[in-house]
């Protein structure tokens, strides 16, 4: 194997550089400077509206405005229009301003960078009709409105697509959809629009079972679109929610289906690639506020007579914590990297190794900055408790650990057969 075969992921490739370019220092510094100047300090207000059970629209919106005008919108998607809003940076140049966005878990909104939007714009973008983009992908990207996926259902193990029972029956030009599905994000949004569902087509069980499934838009208005409840993540109530939905009888014309019929699960994989990866840059930037955060409590604090920071097994959490997210923020770009230059489907793997690798990390980090921060750590007084309530979570996001490190096992022995 030579270096330039992206099949042999133990080796690096000679043209990788470990340094940004001077265009993504600009833009780190340009992203760092909003933050410090607008997000931050808006931070606590977001919280005081939140603790109420109020979403901030009003702050957020302000916020998008100024973002927008000083050029720091829709950083995420690389292959823009030149007349669609936004700034064309490809994976790797996007990662750190991620990162950046990631240390404050509200803040991706602002930018319009935030989960399932990209997932939904990216989709929409490469397979949507015209009439599609003018109605819904439009609007996205103008961060007029929000939308969800609904994909994972409740009474099947979701983490195989072709499992899903959510049927979506032909009536002449329109659909009918029937089915539950849950872990719908952002369906309690205020300015939520639509959401795009991926049900059965095709229910003769004797197609093959990738020819199945087909991805269709639901507007949040449409009859039998019911949002019964909003799911708790470990006690955990987004504002946005993360929504269990009835689909009864809802009916759309078929104009609102994205793609051709029965290729659902090829655009679902194409819809998840860059989404898993969006994931990892922002749960690195989770990390890095974590250890940033152990930092100045243990320089802060004493006990028995002795700084916290004085003490050995603690330091080495310092330094256990600080190697393990170089590494991860490595494998991350290397990933990025890879998908820029031979494509997403060359790079799953790599995907898929981050995936594991960044969500496992944040609740390592974040468990060691509670301990250091003692009872306060479990309270919300700190980012840290839901910062580590949400890095559980992404063990399940965009498919649970078990399927990747299934994926990374096949591929390496691949090599050997």
């Amino acid at each position: 194997m030579t270096h330039n075969d992206p099949t042999n992921q133990n080796m690096i490739d000679n043209s990788m550089f470990f340094s940004y370019s001077p265009k993504v220092r600009d833009w780190c510094s340009k992203l760092q400077s909003f933050m410090d100047t607008h997000v931050i300090p808006k931070d606590g207000d977001w919280h005081m509206s939140a603790e109420k059970g109020i979403y901030p629209l009003i702050l957020i919106n302000e916020l998008k405005v100024q973002a927008q005008s000083e050029g720091l919108w829709n950083l995420f998607l690389p292959d823009l229009n030149d007349h669609e809003p936004g700034t064309r940076l490809t994976n790797i140049e996007y990662a750190p301003l991620a990162e950046i966005m990631g240390r404050y878990h509200w803040a991706s909104e602002v930018f319009n960078c935030s989960a399932p939007d990209t997932g939904n714009m990216e989709l929409l973008h490469q397979f949507g009709s015209a009439e599609q983009k003018r109605k819904w992908l439009n609007p996205l990207l103008a961060g007029n409105i929000r939308s969800g996926v609904s994909i994972t259902e409740p009474h099947v193990a979701s983490s195989d697509p072709t499992n899903l029972t959510t049927t979506i029956q032909s009536d002449g030009d329109f659909y009918i959809i029937n089915g539950r599905k849950w872990f719908t994000t952002g369906a309690l949004h205020p300015n939520f629009a639509f959401t795009i569902v991926l049900g059965v087509t095709e229910p003769n069980k004797q197609a093959p079972r990738h020819s199945r499934h087909t991805f269709v838009i639901v507007p949040a208005d449409t009859p039998g679109f019911n949002v019964v409840r909003n799911l708790p993540i470990m006690n955990h109530f987004a504002l946005e929610g993360h929504c269990e939905i009835e689909f009864k009888d809802v009916r759309v014309a078929k104009a609102n289906r994205v793609g051709e019929e029965g290729k659902g699960f090829a655009l679902a994989q194409a819809r998840l690639g860059p989404g898993r990866i969006h994931h990892c840059m922002r749960s690195i930037g989770q990390c890095e506020r974590a250890l940033e955060l152990m930092c100045q409590r243990l320089l802060a604090r004493s006990t028995y007579g002795k700084g916290l920071d004085t003490y050995a097994n603690l330091q080495d959490w310092i330094a256990k914590s600080r190697m393990e997210i170089d590494q991860a923020r490595l494998l991350c770009h290397y990933a990025c990297w890879l998908m820029d230059t031979q494509g997403n489907k060359v790079a799953r793997v790599l995907i898929s190794e981050i995936k594991v690798t960044a969500s496992r990390l944040q609740t390592k980090i974040l468990d060691r900055a509670m301990q250091i921060w003692g009872a306060t750590g479990l309270t919300n007084d700190t980012p840290l408790s839901y910062l580590w309530t949400w890095g559980r979570a992404l063990r399940f996001v965009d498919g649970p650990d078990e399927v990747h490190l299934r994926a990374i096992a096949r591929a390496e022995l691949k090599k050997y057969i």
